[in-house]
């Protein structure tokens, strides 16, 4: 029981931890939150924006877990749903490191959309994918092979969207806190100057939750 009640523990940092790289990576739009605020001169933009990135980050991260919440009510193929998530994340991990160009399609949606923006930047990176390992970890810690089928069904849906709200939580809190600081005292300039690209660390990142929930499954 112990050993659960830690692993479940780790599972839920490691939601929040990839919320918060994800709110740091630049690619995630943090710095369109500060160029709309400085443009419009209201930090009431920067909030706004903030909020539009965070509703789609939270779209994109739902639309990927929950088909897996309706998988696992297929209790007798868990360990399978686990293997063949881990190994679809190794895969897209290995695809970015070789493909390092960015969807042209994202930079044809227009700046004044930008929860659509976030949404599919989400999906083209795969973050909720990432996420996946770690909330089928977090299902099977529950015991779910035990449950009755409805209340399996309501776990799984109930634990996936709370994943992904974590997740989105504090993806926001980090971008939004280099937002605002870059807003108030750094400026685009410095911006500009100082800008870093985690393209490869995310790949990387990718690549070693992957094996890690490989490790984990057998």
């Amino acid at each position: 029981m112990t050993a659960d009640i830690s692993t479940t523990a780790a599972l839920w940092w490691a939601v929040l931890a990839s919320g918060l790289y994800h709110g740091i990576n630049p690619g995630m739009g943090w710095p369109l939150a500060v160029s709309s605020a400085l443009m419009e001169r209201r930090q009431s933009s920067l909030f706004k924006a903030l909020a539009a990135l965070a509703l789609g980050h939270l779209l994109a991260m739902a639309a990927i877990l929950l088909p897996f919440s309706a998988l696992l009510w297929l209790a007798e193929w868990q360990t399978a749903l686990q293997t063949g998530a881990a190994l679809l994340v190794i895969a897209l991990g290995i695809y970015l490191l070789i493909n390092r160009r960015h969807p042209r399609f994202l930079a044809r949606v227009p700046p004044s959309r930008l929860a659509l923006w976030s949404f599919l930047v989400a999906m083209a990176h795969g973050a909720g994918l990432m996420l996946v390992p770690i909330y089928l970890g977090i299902c099977e810690t529950a015991d779910a092979g035990h449950t009755a089928a409805g209340s399996l069904m309501r776990g799984t849906l109930s634990t996936a969207l709370l994943v992904a709200l974590a997740h989105t939580a504090a993806m926001i809190l980090s971008g939004g806190a280099l937002a605002l600081g870059t807003y108030h005292w750094l400026g685009l300039k410095f911006l500009q100057r100082t800008w870093f690209n985690l393209d490869i660390l995310w790949a990387l990142s990718l690549i070693f939750v992957g094996l890690l929930a490989l490790l984990l499954t057998h």
